[in-house]
């Protein structure tokens, strides 16, 4: 995610604990952003999980798998 998204979330966050709040666009705005950022949290998690391999004891490798 772009590191001007995250700026504007923030933005976002320290406007709504203001007295003025955040306007009904804004507001929209801000839970397009927070979807956005999650869903690139999920898919950096997943491909880090992807790429992990368990070493046993006894040398052997084995990747992760998913649960069913």
């Amino acid at each position: 995610m772009e590191e001007k998204k995250i700026d504007r979330i923030n933005e976002l966050a320290r406007k709504s604990r203001t007295p003025e709040g955040l306007t009904p666009e804004e507001k929209d705005e801000q839970a397009a952003l927070r979807k956005e950022y999650l869903a690139a949290i999920r898919a950096n998690l997943t491909a880090q999980l992807d790429s992990t391999v368990v070493q046993y004891p006894d040398g052997t490798r084995k990747k992760l798998k998913k649960k069913p």
